[in-house]
């Protein structure tokens, strides 16, 4: 028996995309609270030590945290090409200007503590707080955009081509559903880096914190409502017309895709789905409830709970898509249609089986040797060994 054989492709599929959801939750859950003390470090930290105090909570994890971001990359590029290959090509600008800030942050974590001038070391703040601020928004805006649908069609070759100039294709995607997600990403991720700073930090860092995460909490409480009934009432969803091939070769243009109805029918269709967005309110409320108590540890995990059920509802509520097209419906990617071959898939989960398990046990040693909070005597004792 040939190993592959051993899952069925469409088994193999389900498996992956699933996968690819749990690396962006992860990278959410993570590298989240890192955007989020950096977006609050301006607000949170108002004297030299105070800010060095909130950068140090997240200095020796924020290398780790990234690691997702790569496997997700990595998962989409080598598991989704075709995903790949579109998505890349539509969100070129955009996703430079989010590597440009994940690329400023490490510079700026390196950098800001090397000279003691107040304009060197304020100049590198706002680094931090774009390298935080721009993805945690940037990324709300392209889920916005993958729920709207893309400008995008397919050649006969299966070469995307995209509507619209260069700049075009950045100044497009912020469109006025596409900037409310953006607005859900960036306030519950506030949220979370106040619940960060909360549990590592203390005084009048983990104070501020609370106040402002507590405002965020409610922001994207309120902007997720809003964004729900919106999808409901003024956006068209996509639709897999006639019978659905899931084990077939990966070609989106084999499939027959028609556009029109909510994409909130999904949830008549498997009503199990509204747990999603139930975790992603009750996660989010009980976090608020925590940053207002002043609770520490309960108050992350709830965020987190939060988090994860916002991030699982976009991808329960367009399953089986995963990037459709609203110039030609025909060329959307599913996940019956977008992956690699069954031997990569299958080669792929052998892989991840071994080394996911390695990857969660290290980050969770990092995590307990790394427990306890930042203070003002820990950062001015070691001024020469800290961030």
């Amino acid at each position: 028996m040939i190993l592959t054989e051993l899952i069925d492709y469409d088994i193999l599929r389900i498996i992956w995309w699933a996968l690819l959801g749990v690396l962006l939750i992860g990278f959410a859950l993570t590298d989240g609270f890192d955007m989020g003390v950096g977006a609050l470090l301006p607000f949170v930290a108002k004297t030299d030590v105070e800010r060095r105090v909130a950068i140090n909570t997240v200095g020796p994890v924020w290398e780790g945290n990234q690691v997702w971001f790569i496997l997700g990359g990595g998962a989409i590029f080598a598991a989704w090409p075709p995903l790949y290959a579109v998505s890349f090509s539509g969100f070129y600008l955009a996703m430079f200007v989010v590597l440009a800030a994940l690329i400023v942050r490490p510079v700026a974590f390196k950098y800001r503590s090397k000279r003691e001038s107040t304009t060197w070391r304020n100049s590198w703040d706002w680094a931090l707080f774009a390298g935080g601020a721009v993805p945690a928004l940037l990324f709300g805006v392209a889920v916005g955009n993958v729920l709207l649908g893309v400008p995008f069609h397919l050649t006969d070759m299966l070469m995307p081509r995209y509507d619209g100039n260069f700049a075009m294709k950045f100044i497009g995607l912020l469109r006025p559903f596409a900037l409310l997600a953006g607005v859900v990403s960036l306030s519950m991720l506030l949220m979370h880096g106040a619940a960060w700073l909360g549990l590592k930090s203390e005084g009048v860092v983990a104070e501020r914190a609370r106040r402002i995460g507590t405002v965020a909490g409610l922001v994207a409480m309120g902007s997720y409502a809003l964004a729900g009934l919106w999808l409901a009432v003024g956006i068209d969803g996509f639709a897999i017309v006639g019978e659905v091939v899931t084990d077939g070769p990966s070609n989106p243009l084999y499939s027959e895709v028609a556009r029109g109805g909510s994409w909130l029918s999904a949830y008549a269709d498997r009503p199990w789905i509204i747990l999603a967005p139930l975790m992603g309110f009750a996660g989010m409320a009980m976090a608020v409830r925590g940053l207002m108590a002043g609770r520490e540890v309960s108050t992350l995990l709830w965020s987190k709970l939060g988090i994860t059920g916002v991030i699982s509802s976009v991808g329960l509520t367009m399953f089986p898509f995963i990037l459709p097209s609203t110039v030609d419906p025909n060329s959307s990617l599913t996940v019956w249609d977008a992956s690699s071959s069954h031997q990569t898939l299958f080669i792929m989960l052998v892989v991840t089986a071994i080394f996911m398990p390695l990857i969660l046990m290290y980050t969770a040693w990092v995590y307990k040797v790394l427990w306890g909070k930042v203070t003002e005597a820990d950062v001015t004792g070691n001024s020469d060994s800290v961030y």
